[in-house]
């Protein structure tokens, strides 16, 4: 009898154990779990191929490569951008919208970053360009303070699209994203229907200035591209061009060679200075006055770090082949653009003044 109540107290003593056990076990997941609600993580591809972790939601965005603050602002994030690099401040148009940006500090230069300047901004994400990638003393500071970095960049339209999507992810919003990125596709299949019937005789040249007047697109770069969809032949890109760097630069030599029927310009007084230098003077598109100003909005519409280049696709269709686009109104493009990606109801005299291109950016003070 003795030995039975031995037996029973062990088993009631194992079960108070056990039991014990089992609330202290799942007192702990409760408490992880807590946390782990206060901070969760996603995980993206970037543009050199990087499996980067982010904790999300990303509250403070860092933008080491202008593009990025172009859509950030297209994502409708732009009040949460807290540093930049200082072509951003340059932007009439998106400071007119986020005014903060003008006062934010500027950690980022050239491919290198001013880590004491990026870490006094606490950002939850820096975006940067390639090369400040490739800067190992860059990238080794942010990987040593746990900064997660997305590495953004693209060399192609649908290279391009793929960053919008990117960021779209990262920032929280992939529908805005898809949003666009339909929109650039569909601009590009319905300019190809109408460009691709175009007989050859009746092709136009243009000679494309990018920043400078004697820099131009090489083959195959994200330029080339985008102007192959408005049918316009792009007298560079068939030439062997003086490469600098990330830029490709012509001869005038050159250029009177392909004697282009049209010039299309994105920074502001290249067109002036073409039209009024005797070097230029003789050029067909100079004599007949066919040099215009690439209009000018977020961005340069069509520069190789342009948000608007579905814009410049129409734009540059309807200067080259005006009979083949009488529908196209481009103010109303412009204000139905703006309107939708960017909340900004413009008016018919804003619209025009981004058409011009003229006086959309600051001029560089240094």
């Amino acid at each position: 009898m003795k030995a039975r109540l031995n037996i029973w107290l062990a088993i009631i003593l194992l079960s108070s154990l056990f039991l014990w056990g089992c609330a202290s076990e799942t007192a702990v997941p409760k408490d992880v779990e807590a946390d782990s609600a206060k901070e969760s993580f996603i995980t993206v591809v970037d543009c050199f191929n990087r499996e980067v972790s982010i904790a999300v939601p990303v509250e403070r965005i860092a933008c080491g490569y202008a593009y990025t603050g172009h859509v950030a602002a297209l994502l409708g994030r732009g009040d949460d951008i807290v540093a930049v690099v200082d072509g951003l401040k340059r932007d009439k148009v998106l400071t007119e919208m986020y005014p903060h940006i003008k006062d934010l500090p500027v950690p980022f230069s050239t491919g290198a970053i001013n880590i004491e300047e990026l870490l006094s901004c606490s950002p939850d994400v820096v975006f940067i360009k390639t090369d400040t990638a490739l800067n190992k003393d860059a990238t080794d500071k942010l990987d040593s303070l746990n900064i997660p970095y997305v590495v953004i960049d693209y060399f192609s339209m649908e290279e391009q699209m793929k960053t919008i999507s990117i960021m779209g992810k990262v920032l929280g919003e992939e529908e805005k994203a898809q949003s666009y990125i339909n929109y650039y596709m569909e601009t590009i299949e319905k300019t190809r229907k109408i460009t691709s019937a175009i007989p050859q005789d009746e092709r136009v040249s243009l000679y494309h200035s990018v920043n400078e007047a004697v820099r131009t697109d090489l083959k195959d770069s994200f330029q080339d591209q985008w102007i192959q969809v408005t049918g316009g032949i792009n007298v560079s890109v068939n030439d062997e061009l003086k490469v600098s760097g990330d830029k490709t630069y012509a001869t005038l030599e050159q250029i009177y060679l392909w004697d282009p029927d049209i010039i299309i310009a994105n920074e502001s007084g290249v067109p002036e200075y073409i039209l009024t230098n005797e070097q230029w003077a003789s050029l067909r598109a100079v004599k007949e006055k066919k040099v215009y100003q690439i209009p000018n909005g977020i961005s340069r519409w069509g520069h190789p770090g342009s948000l608007e280049t579905p814009l410049a696709i129409l734009w540059t269709s309807r200067l080259l082949y005006p009979q083949y686009f009488t529908d196209l109104d481009m103010v109303k493009e412009t204000k139905n653009y703006y309107s939708r990606f960017f909340s900004m109801d413009l008016t018919e005299v804003q619209a025009q003044q981004i058409l011009t291109g003229q006086d959309m950016r600051e001029l560089k003070t240094n």
